[in-house]
Formats: structure tokens, C-alpha cells, sequence
């Protein structure tokens, strides 16, 4: 099978105050806010739903089809990419803006404060499904509005299962929008607080999103995950990490977990764990695309997390 993951390709460059930003910062003065931090520690690293996910679709042995519009700046994200054999097929080129990228900054009380460019995120409708052959598994991850209305359209009308992964895309879509979306997916992933907003906006519960959808996954962070089918539910374990480094990515990490279960025909509890220890392994490593692990490696640690052989 092979999977065409829609979604963004960015740079996340993240800093690190060697403070309290509530040292710097006047509760009084807030209307009139200007302040600047001293940021001595700066890392640049390769990120994006749609490039995360196939990081970790190819560590377990897939050919994943990331499709992501990105900028001018994109040469050493595609040497990265180049160097790891993920296809660029479908990673679109546009001159005249910057790759996506985030700047956050983390104080030491782990506050962090975000500015977040889209640049080529947001004209990613130029992409179409149907420029992909062969495709018969998709998602639907965060991007630009418009790509993931079309993108979600386009996967439905050509009959190709597909997951919904609004993420951090959720505030740009509304009742209509997010009902729309769940009819027209196979799979619906969340975590916990998006659920709770995907609740709030479309106005259905786990019965109405399951009426439509074959499934409703549940991220819920250290307590694990939960899927929803018509059939019933499964609590999904978490698997122990090692040490606990850097939470970013490991939601991608889940989901390229799911990904590879549905497209092998997995049971669900068996799926959901391959997503859980995904998680764990990313959690490790600072970055979303720093962690690694052979074939051998993973089945092994997945016995020792949960008892029994993939």
C-alpha cells in the first residue's frame, strides 16, 4: 500500500530564555508591551506534520508520499529528506515565499511563547490528490484551509480511505467545516483537547462521529489513547520511555503508528500500541526527527512494552 500524507513541511527554530519571562514581563505595563529576551541557545530542526509523519512511517519500513508546499529555503530541509530516501514527489516548490516555520521560546519554567509563519503553507491547494498514483491511504494534517478542505474532498471523491488529522488546524474550521470532514473520512484522530473542541463546534459525540467514520481516535498524552468504533472501544496503554526529553512530534510519531497498522490490516489494539511506542521513542530525543531504531529494535522493545510479539 502506499500513503500520501498531506500536510505542512517547516522549520521549527526554537529557543531558550535563560529566565522567567514573569521576571521581565510588567502585569501593569501589559497594554503597552514591548520586551525582547536574550536567547543564547538556538536549534534549527526539520519539521512539519506531513515530513514527521513519513520520518516515522519510513523508520518502520514504509515508502511514505509526503505532499506539502514548501519556499525558497527549502534546499537543506530537501538534502535532509534526500538523505534519508523519503520521496519529494509531491513536495511543491514556490519561489516566491518562505518555507513554513515556527519560533518558539521556552523560558525555564517551560512557558514558551510562539509566532508562527505559514508562508507556502497557506497555497497548498496547488497540490492535488490526484497528481499522486498509486495512492490508497491518506491523511489530512494540519496545512493551509483551503488545501485541507480540497485535499479531504479530493481523497473522498476518489474513493481513497483517509484520516482526518485537524491538529493545530482546528481553529480554522467551523461546525459545518468539521462535519463535513468527518463524513467524508474514513478515520478521525485527535487529541484530547481537540476532541474536546471538535465536540464543541460540530455538536456530535462518539456515537455521531462513529456513525460516519470507522473509527474515532483519542490521544490522551501519559494515560494513553483510546479508540472508538461502532463495535466498542479500546484502551490503548502507553509505553514506558526512557527518559523524557522533548514532547514535539510525538503526535506525528502516533499517527504514522496508525498509519502503518491500517495499511498492514492490523487489529486496533495492535495498531494503537505501534502508535503508543512510536510516541515513547520520540519523546527521547529532542527534535521531531532526531530519533532512530532498526526493524529488529522496535519488535523487540514492543514485546518488552506490552507483553506479546507485533
Amino acid at each position: 500500500m502506499s500513503a500520501l500524507i498531506c500536510g505542512s513541511a517547516a522549520y521549527d527554530n526554537i529557543m531558550v530564555f535563560e529566565d522567567s519571562f514573569k521576571n521581565h514581563i510588567l502585569p501593569d505595563k501589559i497594554h503597552i508591551l514591548n520586551v525582547a529576551f536574550l536567547v543564547p541557545q538556538l536549534r534549527r530542526e526539520f519539521g512539519g506534520c506531513a515530513t514527521n509523519i513519513a520520518y516515522n512511517l519510513k523508520l518502520l519500513g514504509e515508502e511514505p508520499l509526503p505532499m506539502a508546499t514548501v519556499g525558497q529555503d527549502f534546499d537543506r530541509y530537501r538534502q535532509w529528506l534526500e538523505s534519508l530516501d523519503i520521496r519529494l514527489d509531491h513536495i511543491r516548490e514556490l519561489d516566491d515565499v518562505f518555507t513554513a516555520q515556527a519560533f518558539i521560546t521556552t523560558d525555564l519554567d517551560d512557558n514558551q511563547i510562539t509566532a508562527f509563519h505559514p508562508g507556502a503553507m497557506n497555497l497548498s491547494e496547488v497540490n492535488r490528490v490526484s497528481d499522486a498514483e498509486g495512492v490508497t491511504i491518506g491523511t489530512v494534517s494540519p496545512d493551509g484551509r483551503t488545501g485541507m478542505i480540497e485535499h479531504a474532498e479530493q481523497f473522498a471523491e476518489a474513493g481513497i480511505p483517509f484520516i482526518f488529522d485537524p491538529g493545530q488546524g482546528m481553529p480554522m474550521f467551523d461546525g459545518d467545516d468539521l462535519r463535513t470532514f468527518v463524513e467524508q473520512c474514513t478515520w478521525v484522530t485527535v487529541n484530547d483537547y481537540e476532541w474536546q473542541l471538535l465536540k464543541d463546534r460540530s455538536g456530535w459525540d462518539v456515537a455521531d462521529v462513529t456513525r460516519r467514520a470507522e473509527a474515532l481516535i483519542v490521544t490522551r498524552g501519559g494515560e494513553g489513547s483510546i479508540v472508538c468504533t461502532g463495535a466498542g472501544q479500546y484502551e490503548i496503554p502507553t509505553a514506558r520511555p526512557d527518559s523524557i526529553e522533548d514532547p514535539t512530534g510525538c503526535g506525528d510519531a502516533y499517527r504514522a503508528g496508525l498509519l502503518y497498522g491500517l495499511m498492514h490490516e492490523l487489529d486496533w489494539e495492535t495498531t494503537g500500541r505501534i502508535a503508543s511506542l512510536l510516541g515513547a521513542i520520540k519523546i527521547e530525543r529532542h527534535g521531531t526527527q532526531n530519533h532512530t531504531f532498526t526493524r529488529d529494535e522496535f519488535e523487540q522493545r514492543f514485546k518488552s512494552s506490552f507483553g506479546r510479539a507485533i
